[in-house]
């Protein structure tokens, strides 16, 4: 339980860090994003600091800042497999805070995608299915907006910050992995 209030704490702390004081909506909370994506099996948080050479190389693969050096992977394993890793990425949508769970699986693609928060009016943000667009890809110059992912009128704003928040967990777990796309002709 004491667990479970201090990830709530920070959850709500990187959103408060990012915009002030505001009061965003909680769909899940780290504990519940992490029972829906790996009902059944043993997760690990872990706490890795990038190295500055890991770091200027994560954001050449992301294409957009990273503002920690410090990240907070959550590795699962069911019957002694890897079934995955979470990522927990807090960023900016257009002034207030937006809390995304992304999941990779072992060959670098994104298995899951959830809210946890959202500050933002809830009319900008996209209908559940238009995350499904995520899964299967890993990084690569066609998981942009207008590309593989389609955007979202009246949400390009949460459209944008979600693609460069996936984009940055992916660039961010092949800098520690080593994963990634095969890119297509």
């Amino acid at each position: 339980m004491r667990r479970r209030n201090l990830r709530r704490i920070l959850l709500l702390g990187l959103a408060a860090v990012a915009a002030g004081p505001v009061a965003a909506k909680v769909f899940l909370t780290v504990d519940e994003a992490l029972h829906l994506a790996f009902r059944g099996c043993s997760v690990e948080r872990r706490t890795v600091f990038l190295t500055a050479e890991q770091l200027a190389r994560a954001r050449q693969l992301a294409g957009s800042e990273i503002k920690s050096a410090l990240v907070n992977p959550y590795r699962a394993t069911c019957d002694g497999k890897d079934a995955g890793t979470a990522y927990f990425d807090a960023h900016v949508v257009r002034t207030l805070p937006e809390t995304l769970m992304v999941v990779v699986d072992s060959q670098g693609k994104v298995s899951r995608v959830e809210v946890l928060s959202f500050a933002e009016p809830e009319d900008y943000l996209p209908p559940g299915r238009w995350y499904g667009q995520f899964l299967g890809n890993g990084l690569s110059d066609e998981l942009a907006l207008g590309h593989r992912i389609r955007g979202v009128t009246g949400a390009s704003l949460t459209a944008r910050a979600t693609t460069e928040a996936v984009r940055r967990v992916l660039a961010i777990h092949q800098v520690l992995h080593g994963t990634s796309e095969k890119r297509k002709p």
